[in-house]
């Protein structure tokens, strides 16, 4: 294997990486944690909300590709910002990606807190929080071929888990389980109407 140039650097990390870390990155927090509570307040017209977000999402990382290809020494899409739009237009745009980062990884954070608080309700949500931040940071300081590894893992996981809560959930479809709000069925996508809910109480979400 030859070694890289001298004022290059090394790619420690390997393609299953790059696409695992791509495919998590897209499975955010809000998946697990609140789309519960956000099925519980918009009805099944979160379907059509959904799907128009997703075609959105979809179109503008299809525009974002093509103008990477289209010059191959762009790093990142700050490079052709810069180049279209201007210097100053590419800076506000670096450091906005760069903020819209670190508050996603203070809410993920936050949601780690709230999980533990599920099993250990005395445990303050700031411990957990911090503790992982810890562990998150010294990956990252060690090699970007360990925290490459880490995040294959951990987005394999989600995948995992979003495989098994679609075909659990299409189980209780089939099977109209009774839960202590109804029937799961698809009766309940038009008993209410698209754009209506049921009631829950509150109390159904204690850790939000």
């Amino acid at each position: 294997m030859k070694s890289p140039p001298e004022n290059e650097p090394a790619r420690g990390l390997k393609s299953r990486h790059v696409q695992l870390i791509a495919i998590g990155g897209t499975i955010g927090t809000g998946l697990f944690l609140g789309s519960g509570q956000t099925i519980q307040l918009a009805g099944p017209s979160i379907i059509l909300g959904y799907l128009l977000v997703g075609i959105a999402c979809f179109l503008l990382m299809r525009a974002l590709g093509e103008l990477l290809l289209s010059n191959l020494g762009y790093r990142s899409f700050v490079d052709f910002v810069s180049e279209y739009l201007g210097d100053r237009v590419g800076f506000v745009i670096g450091w906005t990606y760069w903020i819209c980062w670190i508050t996603i990884a203070m809410a993920e954070l936050t949601a780690v807190g709230i999980y533990f608080r599920f099993w250990f309700p005395s445990l303050p949500q700031w411990v957990p929080g911090l503790f992982f931040l810890v562990i998150l940071l010294l990956l990252n300081l060690t090699t970007v071929g360990a925290f490459g590894e880490v995040e294959f893992w951990f987005a394999l996981i989600k995948v995992l888990a979003i495989i098994v809560l679609i075909v659990v959930g299409a189980w209780l479809v089939v099977i109209n389980f009774k839960t202590p709000f109804g029937h799961a069925g698809f009766s309940n996508l038009t008993q209410y109407g698209a754009f209506s809910r049921k009631a829950v109480p509150a109390s159904y979400y204690p850790y939000k």
